[in-house]
């Protein structure tokens, strides 16, 4: 059990059992935007007691707790991210990957009787990788 990530969760108010160190561990060192089958994937074979709905459940507690971030993408799946600073996204329309980018400098419009609370910026388009492979 990391320590750090386990004082982290109980700054939080949160109990700091051996798979939600786990699954914070693991989204504050894969930064690939991974789903709930992807985390299962991954800690299930060193966890045999995780489960896919231990999962979901303790990514909704990070969600509420402003732990990580959340976003899902144009196929519908709710992808899980460990970074909060702000960025937006790249999503390749040719692998499916998807990258962190820095947020453009932007300011949120002054909309009379809204209230703005965040903004999420997502690209699409064909990675590096890709284009280098179409050459």
């Amino acid at each position: 059990m990391n320590t750090n990530s386990a004082e982290i969760l109980r700054e939080k108010g949160i109990s700091p059992s051996v798979q939600r160190v786990a699954i914070y561990d693991y989204l504050m060192t894969h930064f690939t935007h991974p789903t709930v089958d992807e985390i299962f994937k991954d800690l299930s074979p060193s966890i045999p007691t995780l489960s896919k709905t231990t999962i979901y459940n303790t990514l909704t507690l990070f969600l509420e707790h402003g732990l990580i971030d959340s976003f899902t993408t144009d196929d519908n799946t709710a992808h899980y991210d460990g970074n909060v600073q702000s960025h937006a996204h790249f999503q390749c329309s040719q692998c499916g990957e998807i990258y962190d980018i820095p947020m453009p400098k932007t300011e949120a419009p002054q909309l009379e009787g809204f209230e703005i609370n965040g903004m999420k910026v997502f690209y699409y388009g064909i990675c590096e990788k890709c284009r280098k492979k179409e050459i």
